[in-house]
């Protein structure tokens, strides 16, 4: 028993003693990420072997708050201290960056190439002046009859070239300029905004081999949902398929990383409101000359360039983010790793696909559009969907794209365009006015129209017909209706004065909904709403 405690207190001994040498510079790339609602949990790992007594960790990104960093090891390996030194460096923040940088350093190299390519045939343009003008003694010897044609061919024939060359060299010059301006562009996007980088030092005792997580907290960073609808019409069935639009502009790629998508929101993070007492105090009315005085005594607004400058200071990029009514957090475990650059450019993620059997109709609502729109109609599943932007497609094809909010409803209804095999007409078959009443005149509006439906689909189609209907608000309008059919939704969706009708029209089918309204009011006064 004494022997076993020796010997551990001798191995503990040999860790806390451990020579200045048992330390590494170790490289620990980001194994993990938990992207929020524009912020992220960066999880970093590093190997420790036993005996190590202080691992430093170079080449972070500075746009983490020192206080948000986390530090723990697996048993066997003691934390210590924990020391953050920011430095400047001089290569790119990322690789996207460094990639830009490097094309525009080639661009200007080859500008610079051709600038020596302009300048030689600025001398020889020179020596050509000179000698066309005379003034080379060289070229008063030349001028002999025998030489001069030959002479004067060559002077045209080198003019010629060193003139071309630099009109050459302005016309590619001038498209590297572009190109050059671009990539800046480009550079823009994707830079940081950091020349600094971060080293993170931790003091431990390593007792044995582990592995060493540290974690911190970014904001540039964030992801917000979206989704794809599929509708299969020849099956009625939906497919949701649920996807993730997530950027970032930490400063750090993310090169393989398993990444945890949260609904949980640490930026709009908040505490319960304590009550303050509710005193109620009087001022007695202040005098022309208060008044006066108190304007005169108020400080001077204050600048607005200072604002305007800090505002200015600040990167334009916009982590993804979205508003969740979920009472709890979830999370969402996408399936693969991920690489994703810190260029700030946003990429889409699949998380999931569903398919469920929908109730398809087509929806129509006469009096206000005669467009029939394909409907498929979906109980909504269990689980958190938060509301972000919705894609649908009918049968393999783009119809269109939607803000969803699907957590509202019981029940998905979603629209899948318009169908164009389904032909609406409505017709006014009356529309009279007149007067009633012997001893009381009365206004009387009577109006009547035909909703016409031919269906040229080739099997059959369930449609549903909405209508309003007037609704009188003050005893001295009275509304009397009258449908032919008889609505089967007398209430539509708990919709005071809107009916619907449900109807199913064979192949070539065509039907008739008639509905009249008589509308009694006063002629004193005047109606609102009268159509």
């Amino acid at each position: 028993m004494q022997l076993e405690t020796y010997v551990r207190w001798a191995s503990a001994f040999t860790v806390a003693f451990a020579p200045a040498w048992a330390w590494a510079q170790a490289s620990a790339p980001i194994t993990s990420v938990t992207l929020y609602p524009g912020s992220a949990t960066v999880v970093r790992t590093v190997r420790v072997e036993a005996g190590s007594t202080r691992v430093v960790i170079p080449e972070l990104t500075t746009q983490f708050a020192t206080e948000s960093l986390r530090v723990d090891a697996d048993p066997g390996i003691r934390i210590g201290q924990i020391v953050t030194q920011d430095t400047s460096r001089t290569e790119s923040a990322n690789a996207a960056q460094a990639t830009i940088e490097a094309k525009i350093q080639a661009l200007k190299d080859q500008s610079a190439a051709l600038d020596v390519q302009a300048g030689a045939a600025d001398i020889v343009k020179g020596y050509l002046e000179r000698t066309g003008s005379g003034q080379d003694d060289r070229s008063r010897s030349l001028a002999d009859a025998k030489a001069l044609t030959a002479v004067v061919a060559a002077i045209s024939q080198a003019a010629n070239d060193a003139l071309g060359k630099k009109q050459q060299v302005a016309l590619q010059q001038r498209d590297i300029g572009k190109k050059i301006a671009a990539l800046e562009r480009d550079l823009a996007r994707a830079s940081t905004q950091s020349h600094e980088s971060r080293a993170v030092t931790i003091q431990l005792a390593a007792e044995l081999a582990g592995v060493l997580r540290i974690s911190y907290q970014v904001n540039s960073a964030g992801w917000r949902p979206a989704y794809r609808a599929e509708l299969d019409s020849a099956t009625s069935k939906v497919a949701i398929e649920r996807l993730a639009q997530v950027s970032q502009k930490t400063g750090e790629d993310w090169k393989g990383v398993k990444l945890t998508l949260s609904t949980a929101q640490p930026r709009q993070f908040t505490v319960p409101v304590s009550p303050e007492p509710w005193l109620l105090t009087y001022h007695p009315p202040r005098t022309l000359e208060q008044a006066r005085a108190r304007v005169a005594a108020a400080p001077a607004a204050a600048p607005a360039a200072a604002a305007v400058e800090a505002q200015a200071a600040l990167d334009n990029y916009a982590p993804p983010t979205f508003q969740t009514d979920s009472t709890f957090a979830t999370e969402f475990a996408v399936p693969n790793t991920v690489t994703l650059s810190a260029d700030g450019q946003e990429i889409s993620l699949a998380l999931a696909r569903e398919s469920w059997p929908a109730r398809q109709r087509v929806q129509v609502a006469p009096r206000q559009s005669t467009i029939p729109v394909i409907m498929g109609e979906v109980d909504r599943p269990a689980g958190v969907w938060p509301g972000g932007n919705l894609q649908l497609h009918r049968d393999g094809h783009y119809v269109g794209a939607m803000r969803w909010t699907p957590q509202a409803d019981e029940k998905w209804e979603l629209a899948f365009g318009r169908d164009e095999l389904l032909q609406v007409r409505v017709e006014p078959i009356k529309g009279d006015s007149g007067s009633s009443g012997v001893f009381e005149k009365r206004n009387v509006r009577d109006i009547a129209d035909r909703i016409t439906l031919h269906s040229s689909h080739k099997a059959p189609i369930d449609v549903l017909v909405i209508a309003p209907t007037p609704v009188s608000t003050a005893e001295e309008i009275k509304v009397k209706a009258s449908f032919e059919p008889q609505p089967t939704i007398p209430m539509w969706k708990q919709k005071r004065g809107v009916v619907a009708w449900e109807r199913t029209l064979a192949p070539q089918q065509t039907s008739t909904i008639d509905v009249a309204y008589t509308i009694e009011y006063p002629k004193e006064g005047s109606v609102g709403g009268l159509r």
